[in-house]
């Protein structure tokens, strides 16, 4: 059963590999819980006859090792699976769906300042002693925060990608699912340079992986994230400039400049505008900001 489960998680519901991952960590481990939790070997039945509280046994088996979030994903990755069931006419009203569950905080993201976010972009292009390796993580993270991209959007593209785009780069985000973002001349000029200092580059090989390491495989997202360890230091930014701060950035900045948020929703790729929506409690925690160091009163 659970094969097939897996199996439709790939081929019917497309779901990313690293996903597909995430859910098999949570299912086996809340199947090992209802293992030792009944005493009884885990099948189809022993599944359907788990009533609330065991849900809310598992729930606090998990106390002491997870975090909430952790919780909160193992729970969403189990009524995944469950809804699977009852589609497949395995079970039908799982106890499940009845188990509630304490509301997490929404965090709101953690965005740099523009001066911030430019000065990293310039400095960047500075800490290799190969010329075009400079080049490539300034294309890089002009990429990110002109684009607003995710690493892994950005690493996975091709050359091909970014030479055949006509003003507009098609990404293949979260759930494989295709949009469409402007690419700036700005970040395209930058990337351009780079495939020309780039040795592992070959004209008019467009199916080769964009941005390569230094032996000419494709970049891995942890050496990157190292360059940028390296500017939080020279420039004493937060240890929350990762490359997703960038992401970040780029929403938060474009908000504050009079962007739409339903235009910025499509940008990011995010399914629901809730999700985007929490860029908007960002802007209004800067303007308080700004308020109380400006204002006469603004320290009573």
């Amino acid at each position: 059963m659970l094969a097939q489960w897996q199996d439709w998680l790939a081929h019917v519901k497309r779901a990313a590999d690293h996903t597909i991952t995430a859910y098999q960590t949570d299912i086996f481990a809340f199947l090992y819980f209802v293992a030792a939790h009944t005493g009884e070997q885990v099948n189809v039945h022993s599944l359907r006859d788990l009533q609330v509280r065991d849900f809310r046994s598992w729930l606090a088996s998990r106390q002491r090792e997870y975090s909430k979030s952790s919780t909160a994903r193992a729970v969403s990755s189990v009524r995944h699976l469950y809804r699977w069931m009852e589609r497949e006419g395995l079970i039908e009203e799982a106890a499940i769906f009845h188990l509630r569950i304490p509301k997490l905080d929404k965090s709101i993201p953690k965005a740099l300042g523009m001066e911030q976010a430019l000065q990293a972009v310039e400095t960047i292009g500075s800490l290799h002693a190969e010329p075009w390796v400079n080049a490539r993580d300034t294309a890089l993270l002009m990429l990110i925060y002109g684009c607003g991209l995710r690493i892994s959007e950005a690493l996975s593209l091709q050359v091909g990608d970014v030479l055949d785009a006509q003003g507009d780069l098609r990404i293949l985000g979260k759930g494989k699912k295709e949009r469409s973002v402007p690419l700036l001349p700005v970040v395209s000029a930058h990337i351009v340079e780079y495939l020309r200092l780039c040795p592992h580059h070959q004209r008019g090989a467009k199916k080769a992986a964009l941005f390569v390491g230094v032996r000419g495989g494709e970049l891995q997202p942890a050496i990157f994230q190292k360059q940028l360890q390296h500017i939080r230091s020279l420039l004493g930014l937060p240890d929350s400039a990762t490359p997703h701060a960038f992401r970040h950035s780029f929403a938060t900045h474009l908000l504050a400049r009079g962007g739409d948020l339903r235009d910025i929703q499509e940008l990011l790729g995010h399914e629901s505008l809730s999700t985007t929506q929490r860029y908007t409690h960002v802007d209004t925690a800067r303007l308080m900001e700004a308020y109380r160091s400006a204002h006469p009163h603004g320290e009573e």
